[in-house]
């Protein structure tokens, strides 16, 4: 009777060590998937963020190209509005007033006509329209850019 007792105590010592080794094995696969999750959920964040940033830089990308296209539409006005000048067929007229001549004829007689820029001024002033005008787009586009790429959300 002391050996089936002493078999018995034994078994259960062996089902109780099985036991306890199992429950700890399965312990260990829980906190190993939590872990895999925590990991499957980081690496899901990480693909969006690069979808994400793929897809900033191409809107980015497809912004400066608009930009630039603008720039090279303005630049090429202004040396066509340059040429035609150039060549006598468009007028350039400024803004301007001519001092009043008195009446006697022994005075050279003015033109009723508009005051136009001189020959020699003309290269300077399509010059700094060209760079007022640039300058002006440029900015905008800057603008345009901070207010699309540099700002960033509000964190609640």
């Amino acid at each position: 009777m002391r050996l089936y007792l002493l078999i018995g105590a034994a078994l259960l010592a062996i089902f109780v060590a099985v036991w306890l080794r199992l429950d700890y094995l399965d312990g260990e696969r829980n906190r190993l998937a939590d872990e895999l999750d925590v990991s499957q959920q980081g690496v899901t964040l990480l693909q969006e963020t690069v979808r994400l940033t793929e897809e900033t830089f191409a809107q980015r990308d497809r912004f400066d190209d608009k930009t630039t296209k603008e720039l090279k539409v303005l630049r090429d006005e202004n040396k066509r509005l340059a040429n035609c000048v150039a060549t006598g067929n468009c007028r350039l007229l400024v803004n301007a007033s001519c001092p009043r001549v008195s009446a006697d004829t022994s005075a050279g007689r003015v033109d009723d006509g508009g005051a136009e820029l001189a020959a020699d001024a003309r290269q300077p002033y399509f010059a700094h329209r060209e760079q007022v005008t640039l300058d002006e787009a440029k900015l905008r586009g800057l603008q345009a850019y901070v207010r699309l790429f540099c700002r960033r959300p509000a964190l609640d």
